[in-house]
């Protein structure tokens, strides 16, 4: 198993930990827990090691191109200096992953995976690539630490980081004497960054930001807290609301894709989907009752006709209530109310609409 960069600053704070997609990271700390870091990004701010993720480069001449005919949407969208939220499919539509891209050039990208997939996207890029492209898997060459929040701006500020960018944007900047790559981006709901130091780098980076966070009441969090404010968010998680089975217009991420350019891998499948309607899509669940929501769980009507199942699901620390994603027969709409079998008992569930929390990313 993998170990972040940051191991042993976690160890230290005698985390809890387990594996995320072949690394051992940190779950949650003692003396906050899970409840407590989650409510300290939605109120003042959080910082959290996710260098298990993946780090790419894609160089050459005609890299936008190539991309452009590999992922779903579209690097013409956004100029230098921006990134964009994107997915590989397969040629049937089923999703290897999604990703960020950052593009620097117009022949050069850097992408950011998920962990279990780097090694697979890398390899389908490289299987596509035509002469004169290189991809290149940096994995351990990056830590990433997200600092999210509404105090994220401030934090960053005491630590002489200009914040005023836009949603998306990334510029180098300079903490502590070491480069870092930020971009004002996350997977939380609230505003925030990702950084990108270069390992070597990791931990004084790291050591500056809690030193700033602490005297504002933010906390260190670990990947518990950042899952549940995901789902509060609806934001899908690959292996969950997407995999190799489910596309993303099942996935309800049809904004992902750039419709209008030129063919892409699994192009063909998606748009044939867009054109007749899914025959089942994702959806939001919100618990009527004490039950909870989990990964797994079948969905029913309150006749016992079997729906869907549940994707995602947890206790929402902020509703204090149970909530979900499923993916269902697209038959069902905002406002039905259904029954989720937890455990052999049958709960009472309403289709509501996504996010379950307002968005402060913007």
């Amino acid at each position: 198993m993998k170990h972040s960069p940051l191991h042993e600053k976690h160890l230290a704070r005698n985390a809890k930990m387990a594996d995320f997609g072949g690394w051992l990271m940190p779950i949650e700390y003692p003396g906050a827990g899970v409840l407590a870091e989650h409510g300290a990004v939605r109120e003042k701010v959080g910082i959290f090691d996710v260098s298990h993720l993946g780090k790419a480069s894609v160089k050459g001449a005609g890299a936008l191109e190539f991309l452009n005919s590999m992922f779903t949407n579209d690097l013409n969208r956004i100029s230098d200096g921006s990134a964009q939220y994107t997915l590989l499919c397969t040629e049937t539509g089923g999703v290897t992953d999604d990703l960020i891209v950052y593009r620097n050039a117009i022949d050069d990208f850097f992408l950011v995976p998920n962990a279990s997939n780097t090694t697979d996207v890398v390899a389908v890029l490289n299987q596509h690539a035509p002469a004169g492209i290189n991809v290149e898997n940096l994995h351990l060459d990056y830590a990433v630490i997200a600092v999210q929040g509404p105090l994220a701006p401030s934090v960053m500020q005491s630590l002489g980081v200009n914040t005023d960018i836009d949603y998306m944007a990334f510029e180098k900047v300079d903490i502590g004497g070491a480069e870092v790559i930020l971009c004002r981006t996350g997977y939380t709901g609230e505003l925030g960054y990702e950084l990108l130091p270069l390992t070597k780098d990791a931990a004084s980076v790291w050591d500056a930001i809690v030193a700033a966070i602490e005297p504002v009441g933010g906390l260190v969090c670990g990947l518990g807290a950042r899952d549940t404010l995901r789902t509060e968010m609806g934001y899908p998680l690959h292996g969950h609301e997407l995999n190799l089975a489910i596309t993303p217009v099942e996935a309800s991420a049809s904004w992902a894709i750039g419709w209008d350019k030129g063919d892409f891998l699994g192009s063909k499948i998606l748009r044939s989907q867009k054109e007749v309607g899914p025959k089942r899509r994702s959806v939001a669940l919100k618990s009527l009752d004490r039950g909870i929501p989990r990964a797994g769980m079948q969905v029913k009507t309150n006749e016992g006709e079997n729906l869907g199942e549940v994707t995602s699901g947890t206790f929402s620390p902020s509703l204090k209530v149970g909530i979900g994603i499923a993916i269902l027969d697209s038959t069902v709409k905002v406002g039905d109310q259904l029954v989720i079998d937890v455990r052999g008992r049958d709960s009472l569930v309403e289709v509501v609409k996504l996010p379950f929390m307002p968005s402060h990313v913007r």
